[in-house]
Protein backbone atom coordinates (compact mmCIF):
# COMPACT_ATOMS: atom_id res chain seq x y z
CA UNK A 1 0.00 0.00 0.00
CA UNK A 2 3.00 2.45 1.10
CA UNK A 3 4.39 2.13 -2.70
CA UNK A 4 0.99 2.38 -4.39
CA UNK A 5 1.03 5.99 -2.33
CA UNK A 6 4.17 6.61 -3.26
CA UNK A 7 3.64 6.14 -7.07
CA UNK A 8 0.43 9.08 -7.04
CA UNK A 9 2.90 11.20 -4.93
CA UNK A 10 3.98 14.95 -6.07
CA UNK A 11 7.93 15.74 -5.50
CA UNK A 12 8.11 19.36 -4.64
CA UNK A 13 9.06 20.66 -8.57
CA UNK A 14 5.55 18.59 -9.50
CA UNK A 15 3.54 20.33 -6.90
CA UNK A 16 4.92 23.85 -7.95
CA UNK A 17 4.67 23.09 -11.35
CA UNK A 18 0.90 21.96 -11.58
CA UNK A 19 0.24 25.14 -9.21
CA UNK A 20 1.27 27.34 -12.16
CA UNK A 21 -1.12 25.67 -14.96
CA UNK A 22 -3.73 28.45 -16.07
CA UNK A 23 -6.82 26.98 -16.67
CA UNK A 24 -9.21 29.40 -18.87
CA UNK A 25 -12.53 30.86 -17.22
CA UNK A 26 -15.64 28.41 -17.80
CA UNK A 27 -17.32 30.03 -20.50
CA UNK A 28 -21.19 28.35 -21.56
CA UNK A 29 -20.43 25.84 -24.20
CA UNK A 30 -16.98 25.44 -23.52
CA UNK A 31 -15.85 22.07 -22.15
CA UNK A 32 -12.57 21.92 -20.43
CA UNK A 33 -11.67 18.91 -20.78
CA UNK A 34 -11.40 19.23 -24.67
CA UNK A 35 -9.51 22.18 -24.00
CA UNK A 36 -6.75 20.74 -21.99
CA UNK A 37 -6.71 17.04 -23.24
CA UNK A 38 -7.57 17.77 -27.47
CA UNK A 39 -5.98 21.56 -27.92
CA UNK A 40 -2.88 21.24 -30.62
CA UNK A 41 -4.35 18.68 -32.47
CA UNK A 42 -3.83 19.26 -36.14
CA UNK A 43 -5.65 17.46 -38.87
CA UNK A 44 -4.03 16.23 -41.55
CA UNK A 45 -5.86 14.32 -43.82
CA UNK A 46 -9.38 13.29 -43.94
CA UNK A 47 -11.01 11.07 -46.14
CA UNK A 48 -14.42 8.49 -45.71
CA UNK A 49 -13.30 6.34 -42.77
CA UNK A 50 -9.58 7.80 -42.36
CA UNK A 51 -8.38 10.87 -40.29
CA UNK A 52 -4.55 11.31 -39.89
CA UNK A 53 -3.32 14.10 -37.06
CA UNK A 54 -0.29 15.49 -36.03
CA UNK A 55 0.30 16.77 -32.62
CA UNK A 56 3.39 18.50 -31.08
CA UNK A 57 4.16 16.76 -27.46
CA UNK A 58 3.74 19.59 -24.99
CA UNK A 59 3.82 19.61 -21.12
CA UNK A 60 0.43 19.36 -19.82
CA UNK A 61 0.47 15.74 -21.21
CA UNK A 62 3.68 14.11 -20.47
CA UNK A 63 4.44 12.08 -17.09
CA UNK A 64 7.14 12.12 -14.87
CA UNK A 65 10.42 11.38 -17.50
CA UNK A 66 8.83 14.21 -20.15
CA UNK A 67 7.21 11.39 -22.23
CA UNK A 68 3.83 11.93 -23.73
CA UNK A 69 1.74 9.86 -21.08
CA UNK A 70 0.36 6.26 -21.78
CA UNK A 71 -3.43 7.50 -21.04
CA UNK A 72 -3.15 10.80 -22.74
CA UNK A 73 -2.07 8.59 -25.82
CA UNK A 74 -5.46 6.48 -24.91
CA UNK A 75 -6.78 9.74 -24.83
CA UNK A 76 -6.26 11.07 -28.00
CA UNK A 77 -6.88 7.69 -29.89
CA UNK A 78 -10.54 7.65 -28.29
CA UNK A 79 -11.36 11.32 -28.74
CA UNK A 80 -10.11 11.34 -32.31
CA UNK A 81 -10.96 7.80 -33.24
CA UNK A 82 -14.69 8.77 -32.82
CA UNK A 83 -14.28 11.41 -35.71
CA UNK A 84 -13.83 8.04 -37.51
CA UNK A 85 -17.33 6.95 -38.69
CA UNK A 86 -20.26 6.53 -40.83
CA UNK A 87 -22.10 9.59 -41.77
CA UNK A 88 -25.64 9.37 -40.55
CA UNK A 89 -24.62 6.93 -37.93
CA UNK A 90 -24.62 7.60 -34.27
CA UNK A 91 -20.81 8.43 -32.02
CA UNK A 92 -21.41 6.44 -28.84
CA UNK A 93 -18.05 4.97 -27.52
CA UNK A 94 -15.37 3.13 -28.08
CA UNK A 95 -15.68 -0.56 -27.34
CA UNK A 96 -12.42 -1.34 -28.29
CA UNK A 97 -9.37 0.45 -28.30
CA UNK A 98 -6.01 -1.21 -29.84
CA UNK A 99 -2.73 0.62 -29.39
CA UNK A 100 0.75 -0.42 -30.23
CA UNK A 101 3.38 1.71 -28.31
CA UNK A 102 6.38 1.62 -30.16
CA UNK A 103 8.54 3.72 -28.44
CA UNK A 104 8.18 6.95 -26.56
CA UNK A 105 7.24 10.53 -27.70
CA UNK A 106 9.20 13.34 -25.76
CA UNK A 107 8.39 16.70 -25.13
CA UNK A 108 8.50 18.52 -28.16
CA UNK A 109 8.56 15.87 -30.55
CA UNK A 110 5.81 15.42 -32.82
CA UNK A 111 3.69 12.40 -33.03
CA UNK A 112 1.40 11.52 -36.09
CA UNK A 113 -1.81 9.47 -35.60
CA UNK A 114 -3.55 7.79 -37.96
CA UNK A 115 -7.29 6.42 -37.74
CA UNK A 116 -9.06 4.13 -39.97
CA UNK A 117 -12.42 2.30 -39.57
CA UNK A 118 -11.39 -1.42 -40.03
CA UNK A 119 -14.83 -2.71 -39.22
CA UNK A 120 -17.87 -1.60 -38.53
CA UNK A 121 -21.74 -4.02 -37.65
CA UNK A 122 -24.27 -4.06 -35.81
CA UNK A 123 -27.65 -6.51 -35.11
CA UNK A 124 -30.85 -6.39 -34.20
CA UNK A 125 -32.03 -8.49 -31.41
CA UNK A 126 -35.51 -8.75 -31.06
Amino acid sequence: MENAKKSVELTQDESEAFSRVVLPEPQPGVCIYNHFATRGIRVDRVEPGLVVCTLKVPPRLTDRAGNLANGAIANLVDQVGAAVHVRGLPVNVSVDISISFMSKAKLGESVVSTHEELHMSWSRRS
